[in-house]
């Protein structure tokens, strides 16, 4: 099954080239889109549509704006996508279960920010449920089919956001990311997820799957687009009690750098051996822009991970729901509601007692960043089809979270790039990993990985567009 791509490249600095030189106006980038997504038909990718009209009078009233305000406006006529559990005004926010549906009167401050600076809303996508699973197929509103192979999961909670910007049909989206969701469909629709370090994004407006340690994503073609976008929405907010008033490091260029890479025995693909070889020619990449490998032990990683979907943070993820799960238990997809339940059993004791283990823990990762600046995993093992995650959801799932679930846990940054593909077509990715506020360093040194790449931007055959801003790096 293929899907038709907009005409127009939709990478930061080919569009703004566009807009500037005149070539190119808002109102027929929407149009260009709109049409593609009406002959995609049911691709598994929506939950809902800001309405042609009103992405039309979006348009227009941008391209009456004055030259000094399309100049101020840093995302002038980008258009974006919204993961359905981030609210928009007016339109419902689902989190992927119909019955859970509400119409809040308010954005999201990310999205408020995001029209502030210019940008155009196409609609929400679809994604997990509850955001709770790192596939991409639990969802009663189908899946959005990866484009590389329908048959192949896109990768979740944010799947439809990932989709959206791979396919042409979004510059840049908005996604949530717990234990890999920012990051997971990122690495298997070939583009970039950057989850920030927690609390420089408002949560406020956004429905939630584990609050005490998520944050607001963004989905992009390269990792300058997402940066872009990142500096557009981070920003303290007071009304969100994870929020966190923290300064970023300036950016570090690493001319030369050490990196980490899990030991032998903790480096696993699940038996995919094309996945195993990808990832030793990333290495390979990293290592001529300046790097080298020094492995490590993956141990505490490892037991972080298990903390997440089968220990006491369930409970974090079963509190936000229980007013709704009390009320209407039925409405919950039967894996979904599987995983929510079981943080009905955690004690306060067993909380407390995570809680420890995991301060005991974040110590030893702490330690490790003495002699390495930066680590390097594959972003997912491995992939699977729809058919096989279906008959084994809760084991699959937990193998693509290898390299993922942990980081928000241990309070880390990441970023998710490209890095090949498979024999059979299908994209994998790597993700650089470092404490937190080292975002900036991070997103310069995968800048330089994804471009040192030269592979394709999403679906699209052109090669990596140059740098649309390095300001703020």
């Amino acid at each position: 099954m293929s899907y038709p791509a907009p005409e127009i490249e939709l990478d930061l600095p080919t569009l703004s080239a566009a807009y500037a030189d005149g070539s190119l106006a808002p109102s027929r980038v929407v149009e260009s889109i709109l049409d593609t997504i009406t002959a995609r038909g049911d691709d598994g990718v929506w939950i809902g549509h800001v309405g042609r009209d009103a992405v039309f009078a979006r348009a227009r009233e941008l391209e009456g704006q004055s030259t000094s305000d399309r100049a101020a406006a840093s995302l002038w006529g980008v258009p974006f996508s919204v993961k359905d559990c981030i609210d928009v005004a007016g339109l419902p926010t689902t989190s992927a279960c119909p019955d859970y549906s509400y119409v809040p009167t308010r954005h999201s401050p990310a999205v408020a920010r995001l029209l502030a600076a210019g940008a155009i809303l196409i609609g929400k996508t679809n994604m997990d449920q509850f955001a709770t699973g790192l596939v991409g197929v639990r969802s009663p509103y189908g899946v959005a089919r990866n484009p590389f192979d329908a048959d192949y999961i896109p990768g979740g909670s944010s799947s439809g956001a990932a989709v959206s910007v791979a396919a042409g049909l979004a510059s840049l989206a908005l996604g949530t990311d717990t234990g890999g969701s920012g990051r997971v469909p990122a690495a298997l629709t070939n583009v970039v997820g950057l989850k920030p370090t927690r609390g420089l994004i408002s949560g406020v407006g956004t429905v939630p799957a584990c609050r005490s340690i998520e944050t607001i994503s963004v989905f992009a073609l390269t990792v300058a687009d997402a940066q872009a976008g990142f500096d557009v929405i981070r920003a303290h907010d007071p009304e969100d009690p994870f929020a966190r008033p923290l300064t970023l490091r300036e950016a570090d260029a690493w001319p030369s750098f050490r990196f980490g890479v899990p030991a032998a025995p903790w480096l696993e693909f699940f038996g995919d051996t094309a996945a195993a070889a990808l990832f030793d020619a990333a290495v390979a990449r990293l290592t001529a822009i300046g790097g080298m490998r020094v492995e490590i032990d993956f141990a505490p990683f490892r037991e972080i991970n298990d903390m997440l979907f089968l220990g006491p943070w369930l409970a974090d993820r079963y509190g936000a729901l229980k007013p709704f799960l009390d009320r209407d238990i039925d409405a919950v997809l039967p894996v979904t509601r599987d995983i929510l339940l079981g943080g009905a059993r955690i004690t306060g004791a067993q909380v407390f007692a995570g809680q420890q283990r995991l301060a005991e823990l974040k110590q030893k990762i702490d330690a490790g960043w003495r002699d390495i600046d930066v680590l390097f995993v594959p972003t997912t093992p491995t992939t699977y089809r729809i058919g096989e995650i279906a008959a084994d959801p809760i084991t699959l799932n937990a193998r693509i979270g290898t390299y993922t679930t942990f980081v928000n846990l241990a309070d880390l940054a990441a970023v998710a790039v490209p890095s090949g593909f498979l024999p059979n077509g299908l994209p994998q990715g790597v993700t650089l990993i470092g404490p937190a506020l080292s975002d900036r360093s991070l997103a310069r040194l995968a800048g330089r990985f994804h471009q040192h790449s030269g592979l394709p931007l999403g679906t699209r055959g052109l090669g990596i567009a140059p740098p649309f801003s390095t300001r703020s790096l």
